[in-house]
């Protein structure tokens, strides 16, 4: 009789782990460490996270995203309560750099988690032409 090989773990979803920061492999270590530093590796299983480079994609969807909800919340804000704009530079725009700032750490945890899905690695450029 032959044995057959254990079966693989299943993926795990790339959305949820990503968005509590979580090993991507495992699902239990965390992925950064401090607010937005990506750490060498997962101290639950290993995982070497030198793959990780999400650069600016987490910015950019943050303020994508909080750009959007923001700006329909701010413009039921203002025409429904129509507030003198010293209130909006009090409340609202503080208010929307927070989100911003809150929304980083969940995006980048993903973006991570995607990168080790999709196996993503650095481009890699062969000449076609003459020299």
């Amino acid at each position: 009789m032959s044995e057959t090989p254990a079966p693989a773990a299943p993926p795990l979803n790339t959305l949820v782990t990503g968005l509590r920061c979580r090993c991507p492999r495992c699902g239990k270590g965390p992925v950064l460490r401090g607010f937005l530093k990506v750490r060498e590796a997962c101290p639950a299983c290993g995982l070497d996270y030198s793959f990780a480079d999400p650069a600016d994609g987490p910015a950019f969807f943050g303020m994508s995203l909080v750009g959007l909800f923001g700006m329909i919340a701010f413009m039921a804000f203002e025409f429904t309560v129509q507030p003198p704009i010293w209130v909006h530079m009090v409340v609202t725009f503080p208010l929307l750099i927070v989100a911003c700032l809150a929304v980083l750490p969940p995006l980048k945890g993903w973006m991570v988690a995607e990168q080790y899905v999709r196996k993503a690695a650095e481009a890699e450029w062969e000449s076609t032409g003459k020299s």
